[in-house]
This record gives structure tokens, C-alpha cells and sequence, in this order.
């Protein structure tokens, strides 16, 4: 199977473009094969056997990050499997917006293949970052990718739902608190991509339809001793409970409350001042 034919059985499922993408994708990254090597005809150096299972697989819809292992996000390479999030350029934005902070003490809630806790200790080289997550697989990925960013982080398996008495009375301990919760409700999933739907972890992505704050709330409640007097928390969020949770936090006593948009133009970002 040559590049050519590789990206044409893709085209049913995923478009002209985007499967052209995808199998140029598949030749740099596991091959290392450039465009030029392509139309030299050097993808006949591929085995074939392992380029029929990751069409196969890309035919199944499976995301092709998983398929390769890897995801590029704010110019570096992270390590990623099915037990983490592949990172997003919105969750990108988010940590451009948190990096014009001076935050010295940071905590990430969720932290997942580490993206944002790795990028920020990297982009904030004086800040002491620290990443929670409930997962311990998606741990040793976000640890893996600290190790290969070269960057400290203090990653802990902590529930923030179940926060044991030890965390749980920590006082002013950190300047900002950032986390990119589950955020999607069940009945939501009617409307996702199957990559996604049928690939990504679960309980990374959904609430239940009668609490679709609810990750936000136990975090905005933390937040209330475990941020320091003016610390910010800063929250990746459904755009379409973008304004229920500006109430909460309003009446929660968090101040300068800010809606930001993502690039698309959705409401996908907010933070707000203790």
C-alpha cells in the first residue's frame, strides 16, 4: 500500500483533506518519510503488515495520535494513549492566557497527559507547579512527559471530589488554580465524533446531565482556603454553561470574573479572583 492509496482508502471516512493529513501524518511520524520521499515513491520501504493495522484502525476511527503515541501541543511533543486526553489548541489558549500571570505556586486539577501543569512549569521556569489527577495510569504519562520535557513537576493522585483531610485544610497554598475538568454532559454524546466518543476516556470528559458544574464546583470550593487572597482559578469550559458558571463563582465571592473566547469563537475559557 503506497501513500497514495493509503490516504485514498481514508478519503470514506474521513474527507480528501484531512485524509490526506492524516496518512502524511502516519509516513513523517512512524516513518520518516518527508513529502518529497513520498512522491519519490520511498514509501515502498514501508512494512506493509503494520501499514495494514493502522489503516485498519484509522478506519475504525481511532484517533491517530493514539495510532502514532504522540500529540504536538505549544511546540512540544507529548506522549499519549487511551488513558489521556489527546491535548487541544483551546486548552493551548488557556495557557497562553495564564502565562501573562506572575504566578508562583500553581496547582492543576485533572492534569491528564500533563499538557498544561509540563507547559507551564516550561513557559514559567520560576513557578512551583503541582498536577492532580485521579488516574494513576494517566500519571505515569504525564510523568513520562515531564521526564521528557525536562521540566519538575509534583504530580499527586488526588480526587477532588474525595480530598483527604491532608489536602483538604491547606491554607493560601497556591497563586492559581487551573483545570481543564470533564465538562460535557451525557446527553451530549449523541452529537460527538466517534473518535472521540468511542477512543477518549470517560471520566476525563462527561458529568452527569443534573450537575454539569459539578467538577467546577468542588475546585471553586477548594479554591475558597487553597488559593491565596487575589489567587485565580482559571477553568476550561462548556461554552454552554458558560453563564451558569459565572453565577456560581459570583456568588461564590470570586471577583473579577472574565469570559474569554477560543479561537473559534465559543466561550471556552474563564477565570476569576479570590
Amino acid at each position: 500500500m503506497t501513500y497514495r492509496q493509503l490516504w485514498q482508502r481514508l478519503v470514506p471516512v474521513y474527507g480528501e483533506g484531512e485524509a490526506q493529513a492524516i496518512a502524511r501524518l502516519i509516513y513523517e511520524v512512524r516513518y520518516g518519510l518527508t513529502l518529497s520521499d513520498l512522491l519519490m515513491g520511498r514509501d515502498s520501504s514501508v512494512p506493509q503488515d503494520e501499514l495494514e493495522q493502522i489503516a485498519v484502525r484509522l478506519e475504525r476511527q481511532e484517533p491517530v495520535q493514539y495510532i502514532l503515541g504522540q500529540a504536538d501541543f505549544y511546540g512540544r511533543t507529548f506522549v499519549v494513549n487511551e488513558h489521556v486526553l489527546i491535548p487541544r489548541s483551546e486548552t493551548a489558549e488557556l495557557c497562553q492566557w495564564i502565562l501573562t500571570t506572575d504566578a508562583t505556586h500553581i496547582l492543576d486539577i485533572g492534569t491528564g497527559s500533563g499538557c498544561i501543569a509540563i507547559t507551564l512549569a516550561a513557559e514559567m521556569p520560576e513557578a512551583e507547579v503541582t498536577a492532580w489527577d485521579i488516574s494513576e495510569e494517566a500519571l505515569k504519562v504525564a510523568e513520562e512527559n515531564a521526564k521528557r520535557t525536562d521540566v519538575h513537576v509534583k504530580f499527586e493522585q488526588v480526587d477532588i471530589l474525595h480530598l483527604p483531610s491532608s489536602i483538604l485544610h491547606l491554607t493560601s497554598a497556591f497563586d492559581l488554580i487551573v483545570s481543564n475538568s470533564p465538562y460535557i454532559c451525557n446527553k451530549e454524546r449523541e452529537t460527538m465524533e466517534a473518535n472521540v466518543l468511542e477512543h477518549e476516556p470517560h471520566t476525563a470528559l462527561f458529568v452527569p446531565n443534573d450537575d454539569p458544574l459539578l467538577f467546577y464546583r468542588a475546585i471553586a470550593q477548594y479554591g475558597q482556603t487553597a488559593l491565596k487572597e487575589g489567587g485565580w482559578l482559571y477553568f476550561e469550559i462548556n461554552p454552554l454553561y458558560a453563564e451558569s458558571l459565572q453565577d456560581m463563582l459570583s456568588k461564590m465571592s470570586y471577583h473579577d470574573i472574565t469570559l474569554n473566547n477560543d479561537q473559534y469563537g465559543k466561550q471556552r475559557m474563564i477565570r476569576a479572583k479570590r
